[in-house]
């Protein structure tokens, strides 16, 4: 099964051989790193760039406007904020140009703490993502997620944030990528670079097929009727992995992947809180102004009197950063635990 950022690097492939993606350029996307999580290695139209954000988001904006597809890396989301007025603008365009101009760019960033990245590598930017209008925003939890999303981000018209959770990078899926070998080895000796010398390396692509993931479309991971918990990226594996737990104690929970964060798939939502009438919203961005909280106003707004308990947000701290030493890291973003005792709480609540 192939890890993450093995999945990105196929769907990149497939992308430049099959739907027209021209450019994949960003700070080491090219050779010989092939991005600092190895997730463009081996792709033929990767390049790299100077250490300049703005310049990057510039530059896709030109090409995107020029009418080829492109995908952009910021190499971390903690470096994107100096590109926020860019971002507005590329969401305004096509609404600025009365839909003459559309930016089938692709920004792809990773997100989120799990790594020890420590104050300037932690950052979450999901909440941050879901202000701004014109976007589609999408994050995975598994590798065949984020090979069918990329593969939809690279082919929409529109301006498309890829998030992806730093933690999950090096994780295998449980589901095989559409023409992947079998064999784990296989496909590292197929398009892992070698350690040291590249200059002679070439990947050998597996034959990888057509997969979309219609972006704006959540999935079911877990079927439940008592608690509904909502989450996305490295925070969905460990709401599975609750569920899971309580399951063997005879609970039953509803778990749902966002996997976009907009458009976001409401009526799944929706059609889940009425059946078990209790909802938890985990995400790992900071806790004011989170986009859970939004989720968690529409199911008051919508649901008011279908709800059994109050609906429920466990979110980040709302700190300036997080710290390097892992008690500091894990005081900050939602741990296992917490989602548990949430959880626990909801099922012990009586209306």
């Amino acid at each position: 099964m192939a890890t993450m950022a093995q999945a990105i690097r196929m769907a990149l492939h497939y992308g430049e051989t099959n739907l027209g993606l021209k450019d994949v350029f960003g700070q080491d996307v090219g050779a010989p790193l092939g991005g600092v999580f190895t997730a463009t290695q081996g792709v033929d139209c990767s390049w790299n760039t100077p250490l300049d954000e703005r310049g990057i988001i510039g530059m896709a904006m030109g090409i995107a406007m020029a009418g080829d597809r492109c995908v952009a890396e910021i190499q971390f989301a903690d470096y994107i904020f100096n590109t926020m007025d860019q971002l507005k603008l590329a969401g305004n365009t096509y609404w600025a140009t009365n839909g003459q101009c559309s930016l089938p760019m692709v920004v792809m960033t990773p997100v989120g703490a799990g790594i020890r990245g420590s104050i300037y590598h932690s950052h979450s930017f999901d909440s941050w993502a879901s202000r701004l209008a014109g976007w589609k925003v999408v994050m995975p939890s598994t590798p065949l997620d984020a090979y069918g999303l990329l593969l939809s981000a690279i082919v929409d018209p529109n301006p498309v944030l890829f998030l992806k959770p730093k933690a999950l990078m090096r994780v295998r899926g449980d589901e095989m990528i559409p023409g992947e070998p079998e064999n784990e080895k296989e496909l590292r000796s197929m398009i892992d670079a070698p350690i040291g010398d590249r200059t002679t390396w070439k990947a050998r692509w597996p034959k990888v097929k057509e997969h979309f993931i219609p972006i704006g479309k959540a999935r079911i991971t877990r079927s439940g009727s008592q608690v509904t918990v909502i989450s996305s990226g490295r925070h969905l594996l460990l709401c599975n992995e609750v569920a899971d737990q309580l399951a063997s104690e005879g609970h039953s929970i509803e778990v749902i992947d966002l996997r976009s964060i907009y458009p976001y798939d409401w009526q799944t939502m929706k059609a889940s809180i009425q059946k078990t009438g209790k909802v938890l919203f985990v995400n790992e961005d900071t806790e004011v102004t989170n986009f859970g909280e939004h989720l968690c106003y529409r199911a008051v707004n919508e649901l008011f009197y279908q709800l059994m308990a109050r609906p429920r947000v466990l979110a980040g701290k709302h700190l300036p950063g997080i710290g390097l030493h892992a008690n500091l890291e894990d005081a900050s973003v939602p741990q296992k635990h917490e989602i548990e005792q949430n959880l626990r709480e909801l099922l012990a609540e009586v209306p």
